[in-house]
């Protein structure tokens, strides 16, 4: 049997060797599609962007004003139909997501927020990374939201887009997270959201929609490892790669405009039952 490295917070070593005890060695070359970057054992939030832009000989853009979550909504390879159909607000918010503020809401089921809480206090303090609000569901927090794109510095493209996100009253990190397009292995393009963990990833991809009034749909509710859905990543001890793919968590989002107001609602599931979802409300500053 194959152990996670152990130079490590033991909570966290549980948690890879759970990976590892229940998930799948998989091949890197085979799998680039789901690869993305890992985090450090000392912590992610702030730090990781200097330390991923320090591993892959990047350069962080400071000359670029309009920044996206995605260059061009093409990137989404959405039908002409839909596409056609689709918000031209939304479109503008994720080409120039930098451009928004942004206010949370959060409600918890009450079933699962105790093990919200649980997580909040054994990981998401310490290594400043999926920091969910606890507090009163009819409670928002303004949120500080930062694109930073890091770049080949010979090309000037841009190589990873980073969506940090913490609270404006504390300061405190709420995600650290990159964002790309991917390409399924049936050829279904999505939006895939890596957020590093300690010697790994947590990495939700979704497939995107247009709905009737048009709204963008993001749905992870893939049932294999090669569909959109919910995937834990690590390396063992010895460099190999192990994957958990967890058929039961879906994260729905969609995010919608009406009166140039936009709105973003994403819930997250575990067995079909609700487990918390985010309101987010968006404004435009520029």
């Amino acid at each position: 049997m194959e152990f996670a490295p152990l130079k490590q917070n033991l909570q966290d070593w549980i948690t890879q060797q759970w990976v590892i005890l229940f998930g799948k060695k998989i091949n890197a070359a085979e799998n680039e599609w789901l690869l993305g970057p890992f985090g450090e054992t000392t912590g992610i939030g702030v730090k990781f962007i200097q330390q991923l832009a320090k591993n892959e000989n990047l350069l962080l853009d400071n000359v670029q004003v309009d920044k996206g979550l995605l260059q061009s909504i093409s990137q989404l390879d959405l039908p002409a139909q839909e596409l056609n159909k689709l918000s031209k607000d939304v479109i503008d918010f994720y080409e120039n997501t930098s451009n928004y503020d942004f206010d949370l809401g959060v409600k918890w089921n009450p079933v699962f927020k105790m093990f919200g809480g649980l997580l909040k206090i054994l990981f998401s303090n310490r290594i400043q990374q999926l920091n969910i609000p606890m507090g009163a569901d009819k409670d928002s927090e303004a949120l500080q939201s930062e694109i930073i794109h890091l770049i080949d510095e010979k090309t000037k493209l841009v190589k990873r887009t980073i969506w940090l996100r913490t609270f404006k009253k504390s300061g405190q990190v709420v995600y650290s997270g990159v964002y790309e397009p991917c390409i399924l292995p049936n050829g279904t393009s999505c939006i895939k959201a890596i957020f590093p963990l300690p010697n790994g990833s947590a990495t939700v991809i979704l497939n995107p929609t247009v709905g009737a009034n048009g709204e963008l749909i993001l749905n992870s509710s893939g049932k294999k490892i090669g569909d959109s859905g919910f995937y834990f990543l690590l390396h063992d001890s010895k460099g190999n790669l192990w994957t958990k793919f967890i058929k039961s968590f879906r994260d729905k989002l969609v995010v919608s405009s009406e009166n140039e107001k936009i709105t973003a609602i994403q819930t997250l599931t575990l067995w079909n039952l609700r487990v918390l979802q985010f309101t987010y409300n968006i404004k435009k500053f520029i």
